[in-house]
């Protein structure tokens, strides 16, 4: 190690080996950036203003709409590195956005699993006791603590590693398995406990799976068929989110950083990065009749007329 100097900086390569096309992506990815955040917004301010969305599954829906600007984290930067010559960053910088990235999204697996807890509440009659206001709240602040923890665990290990070689990351954000990837150590100590913090980030799949085992046994015993298609469409897009999210996942970060693919990562992550986020709010929020009824009455206030949806 005594022939290497210390990283001071990372330098994010991103999509540099795309040349021209830089440019188209820069739009399309710029377009994306403005409408998950236009989306997002839109949401939380319409369950936050209108008081008849006031019930634990939009506060859920607001709660994963908040965890879900995570965009803002990575997206900023990537746009510009895209425009830029120079695309460095330094070590504070890299372990900083590291660090915030997997706050908000191990939060937002976590609360995943919160929702299909609240979805197998909906099947119960007992649902204003297991939902009430004040579990709603202890749900969301142990996803956000536990989001905090596990986010600083993984990224202490991280880059308490020795970075003196190359300072080249092949993606377009400081992410977990490139920058293990530079640095000057097998990691034989530490790579067991950031794929145990990969793990952790998969326990709330477990929850999902057991809450959907639970809600088919209730939907079976509905005697028509009708029944059991309403009973279970409230569950179909959550559904559709978490096998796109935990399937994305699974794919990136239980392993090793030996079995580490720079072009592969780069493309699914954008898949759970940009293209999931982009979609869930279409997916849980924009095609509730509820939500569009509270928009339609939010900009009727304003003086415009709008057709649903």
């Amino acid at each position: 190690m005594a022939n290497f100097s210390c990283v001071t900086e990372f330098l994010l390569l991103g999509f540099s080996s795309l040349g021209e096309l830089q440019f188209v992506l820069f739009v399309v990815f710029l377009c994306f950036y403005l409408i998950i955040l236009s989306r997002n917004i839109t949401i939380i301010s319409v369950i936050c203003l209108d008081h008849s969305l006031h019930t634990p599954m939009y506060f859920f829906i607001c709660v994963l709409s908040t965890s879900e600007t995570f965009t803002i984290v990575i997206l900023p930067k990537m746009l510009i590195n895209l425009f830029s010559i120079l695309r460095t960053l330094s070590f504070m910088s890299c372990d900083s956005e590291m660090f915030f990235f997997f706050v908000f999204a191990v939060t937002n697996s976590l609360h995943l699993g919160v929702m299909g807890y609240d979805r197998y509440g909906c099947q119960s009659l007992h649902y204003p006791i297991l939902m009430s206001w004040r579990v709603c709240e202890h749900l969301a602040v142990t996803c956000i603590v536990s989001g905090f923890l596990i986010s600083l665990l993984g990224t202490t290990l991280v880059f308490s590693l020795p970075f003196c070689g190359s300072n080249k990351v092949k993606h377009y954000f400081c992410d977990i398995s490139p920058v293990i990837y530079l640095a000057y150590t097998e990691a034989y100590i530490n790579e067991p406990v950031i794929f145990i913090c990969g793990v952790l980030g998969l326990v709330p799949l477990i929850f999902i799976c057991i809450s959907y085992e639970f809600i088919v046994s209730t939907i079976l015993k509905i005697s028509s068929a009708e029944g059991k298609q309403k009973a279970f469409s409230p569950c179909a897009s959550h559904l559709i989110v978490v096998i796109v999210h935990y399937g994305c996942a699974s794919f990136v970060y239980p392993r090793p950083s030996a079995k580490y693919t720079s072009g592969k990562d780069r493309l699914v992550t954008v898949t759970y990065s940009i293209i999931t986020p982009l979609l869930n709010p279409m997916v849980y929020s924009l095609r509730n009749k509820d939500i569009q009824l509270a928009i339609q009455k939010m900009i009727g206030k304003t003086g415009f007329s709008v057709k649903t949806l």
